[in-house]
């Protein structure tokens, strides 16, 4: 970790003895020819089979298909990460990006301070202003937002509909707005086809190292189970590992978040809540390309094909043909805009 902070430091010294200064001081990126892209991971970083890994599928089908030029940070912690997005900022990268909601205010600072880069956030943390709405975010910062809430409402009747039980969990990561996203719209999908229903919550704690803890998450997971839960809908990164192992060691059921994680435990995974990343993060390269990149708030939910769930020849088995109706039949709802579904607590 120390030696990632030097390297950064190293480069970023090079980077700005060899740039031109604007009149003001400000450092103006190099130059590029081409799409030059940057993407920074969120904590876990690649290989968590989750929210980093879909936008790593999703900055490669941008390689693939738009010819992108793709160069990837995995930060440690604290000043890493800003100095991560820094370096590809001095760069002169035409887009870089920011995966988690733990990059807000370093965006935002950096897109102030170059604002010849696009820099786009997934997850990026919007300031409500004291009027109740959203301020936007710079004009060259792109808040890329999902509509966690919708895709968890329709696990949570799932969850509810074949959980064989009047108790369903959730398990959180790091107890925060954006996860309380996930239990409202999965406390909501609960209720709406079993009132009785009682959802049992916790959360791995309070910090971003909440999203990295599986023995943590598996701890949880083992207590709500031996309270009589059968199905977990776990939303805490790879402290959900810990999750899926409860559910394989208590022979009971999982769902998975961000990605489909059926592979996590085959058997045990009765769905996934997908958050697409990987359409968000290509939209973002896509628009850059295309000259029509825009700051501003991007939201993908069920109609945008942002969120939604996993049923398909793995798990088919475990969701019966009318409950599968029962869901389709309400997202249908949520899309049509006849079911409202809550966003907080």
């Amino acid at each position: 970790m120390r030696k990632l902070s030097v390297f950064i430091g190293a480069l970023l010294a090079v980077h700005v003895a060899l740039l031109f200064v604007h009149p003001a001081g400000a450092a103006v990126p190099t130059v590029r020819d081409g799409l030059d892209i940057g993407v920074v991971f969120d904590l876990g970083g690649r290989g968590d089979k989750s929210f980093n890994d879909g936008a790593y599928i999703g900055a490669e089908r941008a390689a693939k298909q738009l010819g992108a030029r793709i160069r990837y940070v995995e930060p440690g912690e604290g000043s890493d990460r800003e100095a991560g997005l820094r370096l590809l900022a001095a760069e002169g990268m035409k887009l870089v990006i920011g995966v988690g909601f733990i990059f807000t205010d370093d965006l935002t600072a950096l897109a102030q301070e170059y604002p010849g880069v696009a820099f786009a956030g997934v997850d990026f943390a919007v300031t409500v202003g004291a009027d109740g709405n959203p301020e936007p975010p710079p004009n060259n910062l792109a808040a890329l937002k999902f509509r966690e809430e919708q895709g968890s409402f329709l696990v949570g009747a799932i969850a509810a509909l074949v959980g064989n039980s009047k108790k369903v969990g959730f398990v959180g990561g790091m107890d925060s707005p954006l996860i309380h996203k996930f239990e409202a719209g999965y406390r909501a999908g609960v209720k709406e086809v079993c009132p009785e229903c009682e959802v049992l919550v916790q959360y791995a704690g309070v910090t971003p190292d909440a999203f990295r803890n599986p023995g943590r998450g598996k701890e949880l997971a083992l207590s709500q189970y031996q309270q009589g839960v059968n199905v977990i809908y776990h939303a805490s990164g790879s402290t959900g590992l810990g999750v899926f192992e409860a559910a394989r060691t208590m022979n009971k059921l999982a769902i998975g978040v961000d990605a489909d994680q059926y592979h996590e435990a085959p058997g045990h995974v009765l769905t996934s809540m997908v958050k697409r990343v990987d359409n968000a993060v290509f939209d973002a390269i896509l628009r850059v390309k295309e000259h029509r990149f825009a700051g501003g708030i991007y939201n993908f939910g069920l109609a945008e094909d942002g969120v939604g769930y996993v049923y398909d020849e793995h798990n088919r088995a475990l969701i019966p043909d009318d409950v599968r109706a029962r869901v389709e039949a309400l997202k249908a709802e949520i899309i049509a805009g006849r079911i409202a579904v809550p966003s907080s607590r």
